[in-house]
């Protein structure tokens, strides 16, 4: 008997079945079957599920005589199914890799529940990806086990039965059963979820739900959408049959006419002709079902609900059309007022602009207003003590506002106060660009900081690749370069690139990278106390993974390694930690692979954490691909290892300087078993990767030695020079990194 039996239904959808069988087939854990029921579909659907179960004893075929629709061919795959639990796959989405894996593990731990939810995100044709928008509840839920009346904030979940994870016996003893008709996953879930006495969740994107441009049933204009009505109808008639479930009535009776709300709100939903008769019907419905004592909760939708329990139809019209109309009349309002908001902050900003600069204010923003970070943060920390004179304001975004560190005075983009700060402060420090609206004043200084070392092509170079460019315009971002006065270079190499890739008058400064300074100044101590905040064993080898995006790609991320191969590799006694491209934070790898990984403990997922030369200090090794991380961890002649199985790839769509192949920082490989090797063996911090790493530092080091940022305030805002480095061929043994051995691991 296997754990899962998947049912997957499938009509007129021959160009996406393959991609949903695929990534069943696919999926590491090998203990399910797949029921693929052919619902009579015109097109190649049939012959491509026999194909499947020609080569797959794991696939039924079953060929329905005539179309039913969704909810009873579902019904039709239930007869064959063996499977522990029963799973509802839409032969249009997919799973992500490691899904099947993922639930059967916590279903073990959650002892078998009736049902277990798991997340999705949507994916659109286009190629974007969207995380469902309340997934902040299934982390809210961990491992508890649940009812719904305990946790009833998982019926507000869209209404579907593809999330959810239904024990077999439990399904088979209620007798659950889909209807006929649009909307047939209503009169299911309800029932399921209401039935359930033991309910768990999986914090993990276990489904990736299609937005398809055309196809969708529930956007075709139709009178099928009356058959809401009758689902409805039987949500409520399950409630009859069941007295202890009477008080969800006052919940099911505002869902349906919410539900009705939205199908009559919908331009693509009903025909406008259809739009009288469907009211007065979701009307009487709910006047039949609304409970006794009932009121209304305090919503913007408190007056419809009020008018679909009695009004004429006419009425109800009316009043839709009126706010409809007050709805666009604010929306106009609300443009105007905020022209007319725009308009006074640049008139503040220009009468601020008649007054002098201010000498002693400081402006900083760093990876579009993130945070306080990067090179920006190192100078602003400096400053604090060689020119306490000199006030420092952040420019920070408003989600980023919550984890400032203490004492970080700060304004948020466009607000009236930055304008007021902006208009004239003399000290304008980022590592980005500016905003093009912020016009450069006569005796401002601004600095730019890069973001390390240059593998890949920038600015001007950038012309070439139109992958690179396709969000970009690279002559607006020149004119934005031309307020430039400073330019940081870390290093010979990154001065001549960045003289060459932003042709604008700018004076360059060799003074190394200010970020960089911790990995000359700190002490053992610092990297243990990371390691205890992230909870890494003492005593545990840590390897850093940071790959870098990939531009070429619609979502920027694509999976080079089997991390859950690379870690079980490592073995015991060794600590992976995985900090994505800042681009990708929100992408939804972080919520399937490494939410399943760091469950099991066999990684930490740091993409989050605001210091990555913190992450630096606390390793032992770094594998990375092309990402300019590689440069400053030279730095700490610690072990680093490339992954380089699409160099040629990325090397024609993004553009490089240099072969970093040819001259590479330490051993290179092209897969998963090689990199596993190199670990398993020692060899990644053999003799051959410490001569690579000393060539590769011997290059590279450049100016940097633990001063850049003194020397960066020193020039800027206390009128010192020289602003110069000392070359790294003339540093002494003083200079060396000071990081030397971190607690249980090397050097």
């Amino acid at each position: 008997m296997p754990r899962f039996s998947i049912i997957v239904p499938a009509y007129q959808v021959q160009g996406f079945l393959r991609e949903c069988l695929d990534s069943v087939l696919g999926q590491s854990y090998p203990d399910f079957e797949v029921i693929a029921v052919d619902d009579r579909s015109p097109d190649g659907c049939g012959a491509i599920i026999d194909e499947y179960a020609a080569r797959d004893d794991r696939v039924t075929a079953v060929h329905l005589p005539r179309n039913v629709g969704l909810g009873r061919a579902r019904n039709a795959g239930l007869p064959y199914a063996r499977g522990d639990y029963l799973l509802f796959l839409d032969s249009d989405d997919s799973y992500t890799p490691g899904t099947l894996e993922a639930l059967a593990r916590r279903i073990e731990a959650a002892d078998d529940p009736d049902v277990l939810i798991f997340d999705y995100a949507r994916t659109h044709w286009w190629g974007g990806f969207q995380r469902n928008i309340m997934h902040g509840v299934f982390a809210a839920a961990g491992d508890a086990v649940f009812t719904a009346a305990e946790r009833p904030e998982f019926l507000d979940l869209i209404m579907v039965v593809w999330n959810k994870a239904y024990r077999r016996d439990f399904t088979e003893r209620h007798g659950f059963a889909f209807p006929p008709g649009y909307y047939e996953d209503t009169p299911w879930t309800f029932p399921v979820l209401l039935s359930a006495g033991r309910i768990a969740v999986l914090d993990r994107v276990c489904l990736l739900y299609r937005q398809r441009r055309q196809g969708n049933i529930l956007r075709t204009t139709s009178r099928k959408h009356f058959d809401i009505l009758d689902q409805y109808e039987r949500v409520f008639a399950f409630l009859d049959e069941h007295p202890e479930l009477a008080d969800w009535r006052p919940y099911l009776h505002r869902r349906m006419a919410g539900h009705c709300l939205e199908i009559l709100d919908k331009s693509n939903r009903l025909p406008e002709g259809d739009k009288p008769e469907f009211y007065r019907l979701a009307a009487r419905a709910c006047r039949r079902h609304r409970p006794a004592g009932h009121t209304l909760p305090v919503s913007s939708q408190r007056t419809a609900l009020r008018l679909l329990s009695g009004a004429p139809y006419w009425l109800f019209a009316a009043h839709r059309g009126c706010r409809a109309a007050l709805t666009r009349l604010r929306a106009h309002g609300t443009k105007l007022r905020g022209r007319a908001l725009q308009r006074a902050k640049r008139l503040v900003h220009r009468l601020l602009s008649l007054r002098p600069l201010d000498p002693h204010l400081a402006v900083y923003s760093a990876s579009h207003h993130r945070g306080v970070l990067g090179d920006p943060a190192a100078i602003h920390h400096r400053a604090r003590q060689l020119a306490p004179h000199i006030r420092s304001v952040w420019v920070v975004r408003p989600d980023a506002v919550a984890g400032l560190p203490p004492g970080i005075d700060h304004v948020t983009p466009d607000s009236l106060r930055y304008w007021a700060t902006v208009a004239r402060a003399t000290y304008f420090v980022n590592n980005v660009n500016w905003a093009h609206e912020l016009v450069k004043r006569p005796g401002s200084v601004h600095v730019q900081t890069h973001q390390g070392t240059p593998l890949k092509h920038m600015g001007v170079d950038l012309l070439g690749h139109p992958a690179a460019t396709h969000r970009t315009n690279v002559r607006a971002m020149l004119r934005r370069c031309d307020r430039w006065d400073y330019s940081l270079a870390a290093n010979a190499h990154s001065e001549r690139i960045w003289d060459r890739a932003y042709p604008c008058h700018f004076t360059s400064l060799p003074t190394g990278s200010p970020r960089n300074d911790v990995l000359f100044t700190a002490d053992p101590a610092h990297a243990a106390r990371v390691r205890r905040r992230l909870g890494i064993p003492q005593g545990d080898t840590v390897v850093l993974y940071a790959p870098t995006q990939r531009d070429h790609h619609a979502t920027g991320y694509v999976r080079r390694v089997d991390l859950a191969a690379f870690t079980r590799a490592l073995g015991p006694g060794h600590t992976l930690l995985v900090r994505l491209h800042p681009t990708l934070a929100r992408h939804p790898v972080r919520g399937t692979e490494l939410a399943d990984l760091a469950r099991q403990g066999l990684l930490i997922d740091v993409t989050d954490e605001p210091s990555v030369e913190d992450l630096m200090l606390a390793s032992d090794a770094l594998v990375t691909d092309y990402s300019s991380l590689m440069f400053d961890y030279a730095h700490l002649d610690r072990p680093i290892v490339l992954h380089a199985d699409d160099w040629e790839t990325y090397r024609a769509n993004r553009g490089v300087y240099f072969d970093v192949l040819a001259e590479p920082p330490g051993h290179v490989c092209t897969d998963t078993g090689r990199l596993a090797a190199l670990f398993r063996s020692g060899a990644y911090a053999d003799e051959r990767a410490a001569r690579l790493r000393a060539a590769f530092r011997e290059r590279f080091r450049g100016y940097d030695d633990g001063h850049a940022a003194a020397r960066v305030v020193g020039r800027l805002m206390l009128g010192e020079r020289p602003a110069t480095a000392i070359p790294a061929q003339e540093q002494g043994p003083a200079a060396e990194p000071v990081a030397g051995l971190v607690e249980g691991g090397r050097a």
